[in-house]
C-alpha cells in the first residue's frame, strides 16, 4: 500500500517475531487461551460448566472467526464483546460460560502482561548474543594497545579489547534490569469491574475460600507464578513503566555504543560492516558512513523518550481507572519494543562484522606516544645521573616545542629527537626508541579483560547457552 501511513518500525526494524508478538491474532488467541483458563478453573472450583463445555472451548482455540468478530464490533462498539459473541456463536454448547464474571480487562490486561512478558523473553535472546558477540571482540582485540581518550582528547593507552568490555559492562546493567522486571512479572488475574471481586463473591454464593483459589489457578494455567494481589480494574500502569524503562536503559547502552563506533568510524580505525554493493553517499562515491551504528542512535532517542508516556499514564490514572491510558499504550508500549529490538539486530549485525585496523590504531598511538612516554623517560635519565626536577622542566619545554610543531607546522612529533638532542638526557634516539613500545603503556588491560570474561560475562552465557548463536537480518 502506497496510498497511506505505514510505520517504519514494522515496515523497516523490527523482526517477524517481535511483529508477531505485538499483532493481532496473538492478542486473540491469548484472549481464548484466557477464557478456557477462566472456564476451567470455575469447573474445577465447583461451578456447573462441563467437560463437553470445555472442550468445546480447546476444539475452537485457534481457528478464530475473525470475519464474524469484526461485523459485530459494528453493531456493539466493543472489541472483548464482539469476540465473546464470536466464540460463541463456534461454540454453541460453551456460549453460555464463555466471560463468566469477567471484565473486558480480564482477557485485556492480562495478555498485555502476557504479550510484554514474551516480548521481554526475546529482547532478553537478543541482548544475550550481542553480549556474546561483543565478547568475542573483547577476547580476540584484548591484548591490541589502542589510543584511549579522554574528553576525547588523547589520553594513557587501553587496548580494543578493553574498551569493548566497557560497552558489555553497561549491557549486563541492561541484562540485569531486565532479569529483574522478568522475574516479576505477574497476571492481573480476575478480579472484577473495581478489583474487588464482587461479580466472583455472587458466583461463589459468598465462599471466599474458594475465590481466593482463582487467580493462583488461573496464574498457573498461563505459566505464571502469581498475580498481582491488589487491583483496581486494570494492573497498576506502573508496571508498563517498569518495562519500557527497561528497554530504554538498552537503548542508552546501545546509542553510547554505537557513538563510539561512529568515532573510531571517522578515526578510520574500527568500521562497522560494509557491503560490497552497499553505496555510502549519493554525491560522494568513496564514502562509507556508519549508517548502522547511526541508525541505532536514531532508533535509541526514540526508546529513550518513550519511556515519558508510560510513567505519565501511570500517574495520571484515577482511583481504580480511567480510559485515557487505552490510545497512549497501544502506541507506546508495542513501539517501544519494536524500536528496541530493531536496535538489538542491528547491534548484534555491526558486532558480528565490525572490522579492525591495527595499522592505523598503531600508527595514531605513536603518534602521542612521546608524550605518554615522558614519565618514563624522565625516571631512566635519572638513573642515569640526572637531576629530576631539571629534568622535568626540560621535558615540559622539548613538549610544548614538538607539540607546537605538530598543531601549528603540521610537523610529525618529534619529541623524541629533541630529547636526543639534549645532552642532559644522555639518551641517544635508538635508546628512547626502545621505550616506544605500545604495550608498556596499557596498565592490566590485557589481564582486565580476561578476568571480566571468566569470571562476569561467561557464566552469564553458560547459563543461557540454549539461546545463543542467533544472527541477524536488517533491512535497507
Amino acid at each position: 500500500m502506497t496510498d497511506r501511513y505505514q510505520s517504519p518500525l514494522s515496515e523497516r526494524y523490527a523482526s517477524k517475531e517481535m511483529q508477531y508478538i505485538f499483532s493481532p491474532d496473538m492478542k486473540f488467541r491469548t484472549w481464548r487461551k484466557l477464557w478456557i483458563a477462566l472456564a476451567e478453573t470455575e469447573k474445577e472450583l465447583g461451578l456447573d460448566i462441563t467437560d463437553e463445555q470445555i472442550a468445546e472451548l480447546k476444539a475452537h482455540q485457534d481457528d478464530i472467526n475473525y470475519d464474524v468478530a469484526k461485523e459485530r464490533e459494528k453493531q456493539v462498539r466493543h472489541d472483548v464483546m464482539s469476540h465473546v459473541y464470536a466464540y460463541g456463536v463456534q461454540c454453541p454448547k460453551a456460549k453460555g460460560i464463555i466471560h463468566l464474571g469477567a471484565t473486558s480487562c480480564y482477557v485485556g490486561d492480562n495478555t498485555d502482561i502476557i504479550v510484554m512478558t514474551e516480548a521481554l523473553k526475546l529482547v532478553k535472546k537478543k541482548l544475550i548474543n550481542v553480549i556474546d558477540e561483543l565478547a568475542k571482540f573483547a577476547d580476540e582485540y584484548k591484548a591490541l594497545p589502542t589510543l584511549a581518550f579522554t574528553h576525547f582528547q588523547p589520553a594513557q593507552p587501553t587496548t580494543v579489547g578493553k574498551r569493548a568490555t566497557l560497552w558489555i559492562q553497561e549491557f549486563l546493567l541492561d541484562l540485569e534490569d531486565l532479569d529483574h522486571v522478568l522475574a516479576n512479572m505477574k497476571l492481573l488475574g480476575s478480579k472484577g469491574t473495581t478489583g474487588t471481586q464482587a461479580s466472583f463473591l455472587e458466583l461463589f454464593d459468598g465462599d471466599h475460600e474458594t475465590i481466593d483459589k482463582i487467580d493462583p489457578m488461573i496464574a498457573k494455567k498461563m505459566g505464571f507464578e502469581s498475580c498481582y494481589p491488589v487491583s483496581g480494574q486494570t494492573y497498576s500502569r506502573k508496571v508498563d513503566t517498569r518495562v519500557i524503562n527497561v528497554l530504554a536503559g538498552i537503548a542508552a547502552s546501545a546509542h553510547k555504543f554505537s557513538n563510539d563506533i561512529r568515532l573510531l568510524q571517522h578515526l578510520k580505525e574500527v568500521e562497522e560492516p560494509f557491503e560490497k554493493s552497499q553505496i555510502g553517499s549519493s554525491a560522494m562515491a568513496y564514502k562509507r558512513n556508519p549508517m548502522r551504528s547511526e541508525r541505532i542512535a536514531s532508533l535509541s532517542r526514540f526508546v529513550m523518550a518513550d519511556v515519558i508516556n508510560p510513567m505519565m499514564t501511570s500517574a495520571t490514572q484515577w482511583f481504580e481507572r480511567t480510559l485515557d491510558d487505552s490510545a497512549n499504550k497501544r502506541l507506546s508500549v508495542p513501539e517501544g519494543f519494536l524500536a528496541i529490538d530493531g536496535i538489538l539486530d542491528l547491534c548484534l549485525n555491526v558486532v558480528d562484522g565490525l572490522v579492525v585496523y591495527p595499522k592505523v590504531i598503531e600508527k595514531r598511538l605513536r603518534s602521542e606516544l612521546p608524550f605518554m612516554a615522558t614519565e618514563n623517560i624522565m625516571m631512566d635519565a635519572v638513573k642515569a645521573g640526572g637531576d629530576r626536577q631539571e629534568l622535568h622542566e626540560k621535558i615540559r619545554t622539548l613538549s610544548m616545542e614538538a607539540g607546537k610543531n605538530v598543531k601549528e607546522k603540521g610537523l610529525e612529533n618529534n619529541l623524541l629527537e629533541l630529547i636526543a638532542a639534549d645532552p642532559e638526557f644522555n639518551m641517544t634516539l635508538e635508546d628512547l626508541q626502545k621505550t616506544m613500545d605500545p604495550a608498556k603503556y596499557t596498565g592490566r588491560a590485557k589481564e582486565q579483560v580476561d578476568a571480566f570474561l571468566n569470571k562476569v560475562v561467561k557464566p552469564i552465557l553458560a547459563e543461557n547457552k540454549e539461546i545463543l548463536g542467533m544472527k541477524a537480518e536488517i533491512n535497507v
